[in-house]
């Protein structure tokens, strides 16, 4: 396995090129670019994104899930701190202030690392 895909190479490649550009997508932005078919779409989006973060995880590089939020809160779901919890990358709740530098911190590493890695497949 190449060090950049996973196994799920069209969640990766459309990821990394929004992280590439420093922004981030709603979950429901994404289930429409993937084409992630109903119902419970969300849910199996969530899915795909829970083993992103465990693949990058597991190699040591940035969570590519953390450009995913939630339209209402500008953060991920639940599910997104609760899994961090999980890997030992985060103590906290999954709202509030804390939450947001633990998203924000993410963020940055995800950022940065695309920056020096913009070439990368």
């Amino acid at each position: 396995m190449h060090p950049l895909t996973n196994d799920d190479p069209e969640l990766c490649q459309t990821l990394r090129a929004i992280a590439k550009d420093r922004g981030r997508i709603t979950y429901a932005e994404l289930a429409a670019a993937l084409s992630q078919p109903g119902p419970q779409r969300i849910r199996r989006l969530a899915e795909r994104l829970e083993a992103s973060v465990r693949a990058d995880h597991a190699v040591g590089r940035p969570l590519l899930a953390s450009v995913v939020v939630s339209r209402s809160s500008a953060l991920p779901q639940r599910g997104f701190f609760d899994l961090l919890q999980e890997l030992g990358r985060y103590e906290g709740p999954t709202t509030g202030p804390q939450a947001e530098a633990a998203h924000a911190a993410e963020l940055t590493a995800v950022y940065d690392w695309w920056d020096q890695n913009r070439d990368d497949a």
